[in-house]
């Protein structure tokens, strides 16, 4: 069996209160950018990735991190081949496209609807289809997971949802396919096993939210603190406190005041800037997620 080596980009920014997710299309399916690594051409996978991503759409891309490696049998379906993917994970603030490239940003949750509780619990899933999850022997599994009967809702299981879902045939991807009329419910499916990467990218981002100020790489070098907390509620999909969050950001000396105001309709606010003093101040400077709602 032949064994290929491909490279895969989760490019992740937030616009307008939303996480945003680089796609190309792909067998009429939205996909990642991806391609084959060069074994002769290229020097390093990371260089690869970077082609790749410049050739699909035109972005340069800054910091970049191995998010994981992907290497199920039959992940890619091509008879006699084995692919092994190796997924990067970039945090970038959103640029427009090129018109001569076919790349888009779309909404995370168009694909992980189930993720996006900033307005309840449950709030992406009907009566009906959670209730599905919730008998037989997967009953318990899937109350921890989807934090159901009391449970507490853990932003950081992403993967873990999308993997019960997959294994229980709701989503597009699974080997019997989503049941007629559901996958609205469980969102649009991606080519191959995207959606699966995404669903690890999201886990991967909402973790590192606690001890690492990634946010700071997606919003605009002065910002206000309602901006900021928009965003940190768009990837961790729950809302917070507003008093508490900013005394949390405030306390822990992630940002400092620019002296300026916006200049908008209505009650200017004031910005601020992330103070990148702090990175040798603690040794986890991430923002962390307050009480919620």
């Amino acid at each position: 069996m032949e064994v290929r080596v491909g490279l895969n980009a989760l490019i992740i920014a937030v616009t307008r209160d939303q996480p945003r997710v680089m796609t190309i299309p792909y067998t009429e399916r939205a996909a990642l950018p991806f391609g084959d690594l060069d074994s002769e051409g290229d020097r390093t996978l990371e260089l690869a990735l970077r082609r790749w991503v410049r050739q699909q759409t035109e972005l340069e891309l800054g910091y970049v991190e191995q998010l994981y490696s992907f290497g199920d049998r039959a992940r890619d379906r091509v008879p006699g081949v084995r692919m092994i993917s190796i997924a990067y994970l970039a945090l970038v603030r959103e640029e427009a496209i090129s018109p001569k490239v076919a790349a888009s940003w779309r909404n995370v949750y168009d694909f992980l609807p189930w993720e996006d509780c900033r307005k309840g619990p449950l709030n992406a899933l009907n009566k009906q289809v959670a209730g599905a999850l919730n008998v037989g022997e997967m009953g318990l599994r899937s109350q921890i997971t989807f934090g159901l009967e009391g449970a507490p809702w853990d932003g950081n299981r992403a993967l873990e949802r999308y993997e019960l879902l997959y294994e229980l045939g709701l989503v597009q991807e699974s080997a019997s396919g989503a049941p007629h009329g559901t996958e609205s419910v469980w969102g649009e499916g991606m080519a191959l096993d995207h959606r699966r990467m995404l669903a690890t990218a999201l886990a991967r981002i909402r973790g590192k939210l606690r001890y690492r100020p990634v946010i700071f790489e997606m919003l605009p070098e002065e910002f206000t603190l309602l901006q900021l907390q928009k965003a940190v509620e768009a990837l961790s999909g729950v809302a917070v406190h507003k008093q508490n969050f900013r005394r949390l950001v405030e306390q822990g000396g992630l940002v400092e005041g620019t002296g300026q105001l916006t200049r908008s309709i209505g009650r200017p606010a004031e910005l601020f800037r992330f103070r990148r003093e702090v990175l040798r101040e603690r040794p986890a400077p991430g923002v962390g997620l307050p009480r919620q709602i």
